[in-house]
């Protein structure tokens, strides 16, 4: 029996442009934000900034045989990361003790200033972005439409969670909506992660400071800050790399070309 198909529309123009947009700018937004960690590759909490009660760093050494040795140390507990973080190749070939590697950083070669100026240009791309799209899903329905689970569909998240281990996804009409887990994790980018990252850096700018000192108490501090604002970051970086997995795992070409043209390509016989 031969395969019938029908294209449905499944995102609507402002959805694909406003997530193009965020594909470029968080590229950007991590790459230079690796850049600003290398000058400091520790993480603290409170307001300041004392190496010896960092809960996180990569960091580098030097071995008894003079070779630098990398690594990865979380709550005092150090793992050997070498080739990698804390140590990587340079330019030269030379191994150079840096967190971030450079194929890894924008610029990608030690330079916090110039790291720091795309981090801020495409942190505005970002947040007027998102603000563009949480007024257009608010007054032409996307958020009630698309991405708010109904109790139905609460009912079913255990059953959803297990067919999306064993790699049962759904077909047909059912493939063209978000399911329960898509749409959680999709407000919890929009209405948690996003807003967390955003206010964390907010809060660690010195002129927001001077008329907003408020928000950097809400954080306990400007070190506290800085860790929630990476901690976001590699939460980011996590949602991303599950996202790319499940686009290939459901069907690369149709996943991409419904959000490059809108159209969604479903089986109906």
């Amino acid at each position: 029996m031969t395969r019938q198909y029908r294209d449905v529309k499944r995102h609507a123009l402002w959805v694909r442009i406003s997530h193009w947009i965020n594909v470029v700018s968080l590229f950007i937004l991590v790459m230079s934000g690796f850049q600003i960690f290398n000058a400091h590759p520790h993480l603290y909490w409170g307001d300041r900034s004392d190496r010896d009660q960092a809960f996180f760093s990569i960091q580098s050494e030097t071995t008894d045989e003079n070779k630098i040795k990398g690594e990865l140390v979380i709550l005092g507990h150090a793992f050997d990361t070498t080739g990698f973080l804390g140590a990587s190749t340079g330019r030269d070939g030379e191994v150079i003790g840096i967190a971030f590697p450079g194929w890894l950083t924008i610029p990608d070669f030690q330079w916090l200033a110039m790291g720091r100026r795309w981090h801020f240009f495409f942190a505005w791309f970002f947040v007027l972005n998102g603000v563009l799209f949480y007024l257009y899903s608010l007054f032409f329905g996307h958020f009630l439409r698309d991405l708010f689970p109904t109790l139905k569909e609460l009912g079913k998240f255990r059953k959803t969670l297990i067919d999306h281990i064993f790699f049962r996804h759904p077909k047909g009409e059912e493939s063209a909506r978000y399911n329960i887990l898509q749409k959680m994790a999709y407000l919890g980018v929009l209405f948690i992660l996003a807003p967390l990252m955003i206010l964390t850096g907010m809060a660690m700018s010195p002129r927001i400071d001077a008329f907003a000192p408020w928000l950097t108490l809400i954080f306990g501090g400007r070190q506290s800050a800085r860790s929630f604002h990476f901690i976001s970051c590699f939460l980011f970086i996590g949602f991303f790399f599950i996202h790319i997995f499940m686009v290939f795992t459901t069907g690369v070409f149709n996943n991409l070309r419904s959000m490059i043209t809108g159209r969604y390509r479903i089986l109906i016989k």
